[in-house]
């Protein structure tokens, strides 16, 4: 059986989780709501505050969607508590980034600015102009977006120049060498 598969998810207080008669799963929070539509192969059942995932059999593609699920499910209890978040950084003279509402408008070295607009149930910040933070409930979408954002203009290695994760480490190469 899949060792995380077996794990039972923890239903959080202020979490309410039900299965629709479509297969589907939606998971209700303080943050959102989310939904999950699972696979024939896969089924769960809840009981007394928990998650239990189960398989019809033991192929390997049905195992490793046992643990997927299981995986997906546990993403969506936190998201719909805690969220998720992505932050961006700017490095670049002159490059700068604005949120209005659902929009993110990405001034990064092109002649006309990037305007990326955002799904309903993710929003961003700008604590700076040269720092973006992206928030949501559901960690694949918020993702998403943050990869998005980012290859818009990914960072070069030669100045370091572009749009990175925070924390991201780029590798600096050396430039023309000249002379003998």
């Amino acid at each position: 059986m899949s060792r995380i598969g077996k794990q039972p998810v923890v239903v959080p207080p202020g979490v309410n989780v039900e299965l629709t008669k479509t297969r589907q799963v939606k998971v209700k929070g303080p943050k959102g709501e989310l939904a999950l539509t699972l696979r024939p192969e896969v089924d769960i059942e809840i009981k007394e505050g928990k998650v239990f995932v189960s398989r019809a059999s033991d192929a390997r593609d049905v195992r490793a969607y046992h643990g997927m699920t299981r995986a997906m499910l546990a993403n969506m209890m936190i998201g719909v508590t805690k969220g998720y978040q992505k932050d961006l950084e700017i490095v670049g003279v002159g490059w700068n980034a604005a949120v209005a509402g659902n929009k993110v408008t990405l001034q990064v070295g092109f002649c006309n600015p990037i305007v990326i607009t955002l799904p309903p149930n993710v929003q961003a910040g700008a604590a700076s102009a040269t720092s973006l933070s992206i928030f949501g409930p559901d960690k694949q979408l918020v993702g998403a977006i943050a990869a998005r954002i980012r290859s818009t203009r990914p960072p070069e290695p030669y100045k370091g120049k572009g749009v990175r994760y925070k924390g991201e480490y780029v590798r600096q190469k050396a430039g023309k060498s000249f002379g003998s």
